[in-house]
Formats: C-alpha cells, structure tokens, sequence
C-alpha cells in the first residue's frame, strides 16, 4: 500500500480552557489511584505474607478467578504468575461450573477477586473448590463478606473511592486489585528462585526476550566471521578471508596457537589508506593490528555486551572461549535495537580499541 495515498487525520484543537480541564481530571484520576496504592502497602501484613508461602510452596496450579472488571484483572495478574516462573490458569466462574473446574486438582491453590465479595457466580464456586481440598485465597474490600468467609487466607484492600463521573465506574479498586496482584506475583518469583534466563525462555519474542538472551545466540560463527593468522600480511589476510554474502567487517587475529592476540577491521584499512600508509599492506597485519581487543564470552548476557558497544561506540565484539580462541562475532546490527535511545549510530565503526 501507497503510504503516501493514505489520507491525513483530521486535526483536533482544544481551547486552552478544554487543555486544562482535561488535564485537571486526568490526573486527578491518576493521583486518586496512585494514592490509593501507596495506603494499600501500608496495609500489608501477615495475611499477605501467608499467600506468598502458599504460592510458592503450591506443587499444582494457581487458579485465578473474577467475574466483571476483577475477572480481567485477574487474567492480567495469571499471565503474570505464569511469566514469571508459577504455572497458572485464569477460570471463569461461569464456566467452571459447567464443566471447565474438570482440570481442577488437590495441590492446586485458587485466588478469587472480588470487590464487594458478594458476587453470586463467584461464591456458588467456592464450595465445588472447597470440596477438591484446594486453599483459597481470597482478594476483596473487607473481611466481613462472605467470600472473605469462606477463603483459607485474606487479603482485605479496604474500602476504595472510585473516581470519575459519579464514582460508579470500576477504577481505584480494580488498580489496588492489580497492584496488590502483580506484588504477589513478584514476590512469589523470588521466593521460587526464579531467574532471568527462565524470563527469556518464556519469552523468546519482541525486545523484552531478546533483552535476557546471552551472547551465544545472537553471536555470528562459521563462515560468518573471518579469522587468519597473525603471522601474515595485510593484503593476504583481504585476499583469502574474504567470504560471500553479509560478513562482519572485522578480522580476528590468532597466533601458532589458535588465540586471539587482535583485531583488524574494515576502518583500520579505511585509515591505512587515508594516511597513505599502503607499504603496511605487505607487511605482516600483527604490525598494525589492534592488540587486546575488547572480548565476550558466549556465555554473557547480550544486555552486558551491548552496554561495551555503546559504552566504546564499537560495531563487533570478539567473542572466545576459555582458551583466548575466537568462536564468534558479535555485531552491532544484530542488537541495534538493544541500544540506547539515540545510540544507534556508531562513532567509531571498529572494536579495536583496546581494553
């Protein structure tokens, strides 16, 4: 499609007495919920410490339920278990009554959110769990409700003061639900001893995964990368490292012994040539190589290693093994979107400076 041929949105101007307004509602929402959370951590206490150690001691499945706007967030809050190391699975509590509870199992642990703790659906639920032996922990306003009633563990976030028109909709209350959630989530991922390296096996798409990967996977081998002897001359080195299609522009540099003693790249030869300095071509490339180049192991995160490419405005890591041999490249273009905002040029296009 013809980006060009798509029509303009239509432009939308505000008086500054409307900007205002707006404005002035907007965070009043924002305020009114972010007060709210800072009252409900002052709230916490044993009750919550309790589901944490039932959470991270649950050998099943965490089940989390709702109905309406609780029901949503407590879809949120198990994608977040799940993410995170907990095995999890949002039930409707419509549904499981007519026959989704079937996956149900003694050892798993069900969390139930429900504001008024009055809702019909949800507490005709609660007996068919309580029969399967499976704890319950309930998240509600007050202690006095009848969910809070028939729930192993409670975790009371107090009466909420929705805010927008008329303090009907939704809004505080669902944010405490969320934040008091996600608290639990985190706080169970650490008790389990959960680990970045699960995070990215869990999320191998989008920039959130590729963040935990390690060097290893994104890092170029084979007949990606050139490697030659240190022994030989610069216009051997150009003539029989060149290899077909994308390639790095650096050469790894080894001795007698297979280990990297430099590097040679596409801008070394650049200032060879600018400098006039076209003898060093037949003079062996050790001369003018970069010696010490700043290395990774595969084993790194790439996080780590895309900070020394920012850090020294360089486009290839050397990559090695225990034993100083290259294995693999790492270059700027496979990680660019790792970098820092505004740092996806690169100043000096040579890892050659050394450590």
């Amino acid at each position: 499609m013809n980006r060009a041929a798509l029509p303009r949105p239509a432009s939308v101007s505000l008086a500054p007495t409307e900007t205002q307004s707006i404005l002035r509602e907007a965070t009043d929402v924002l305020q009114t919920e972010g007060a709210a959370l800072i009252k409900l951590a002052g709230r916490l206490n044993q009750d919550f410490c309790r589901a944490v150690k039932m959470l991270a001691e649950c050998r099943g499945t965490v089940i989390l339920t709702g109905i309406g706007k609780a029901g949503l967030i407590a879809q949120k809050i198990s994608a977040t278990l799940s993410s995170t190391g907990t095995r999890s699975l949002f039930l409707h509590p419509v549904e499981a009554v007519h026959g989704d509870m079937g996956f149900m199992r003694p050892g798993d642990t069900l969390i139930a959110f429900s504001n008024s703790g009055e809702t019909d659906e949800l507490l005709r639920l609660i007996p068919f769990v309580t029969s399967l032996d499976i704890p319950i922990i309930a998240v509600t306003a007050h202690r006095e409700s009848s969910l809070a009633r028939l729930a192993g563990v409670v975790i009371a976030i107090g009466s909420q003061t929705e805010v927008g028109p008329h303090g009907l909709a939704p809004s505080t209350s669902t944010t405490s639900m969320l934040g008091l959630g996600d608290a639990l989530a985190l706080v169970t991922a650490r008790r389990r001893g959960f680990k970045p390296e699960q995070f990215a096996a869990w999320h191998p798409g989008g920039s959130l995964g590729l963040k935990f990967k390690t060097v290893r996977d994104l890092m170029r081998v084979g007949t990606r990368v050139r490697v030659a002897s240190e022994a030989k001359t610069v216009r051997d080195v150009l003539a029989t490292s060149h290899i077909d299609g994308r390639r790095t522009g650096a050469i790894m540099l080894t001795d007698e012994n297979g280990r990297l003693t430099g590097i040679f790249t596409d801008s070394d030869l650049a200032r060879l040539l600018e400098t006039r300095h076209d003898a060093q071509l037949d003079n062996p490339i050790c001369k003018v190589m970069t010696r010490r180049p700043i290395t990774v192991t595969p084993s790194q995160l790439i996080t780590d290693a895309v900070s020394l490419l920012s850090e020294h405005k360089f486009s290839e890591l050397p990559v090695i093994d225990e034993e100083q041999r290259p294995i693999g490249m790492l270059d700027i273009t496979d990680v660019i979107s790792l970098l820092p905002s505004g740092q996806h040029t690169v100043e000096e296009s040579s890892s050659s400076k050394a450590a």
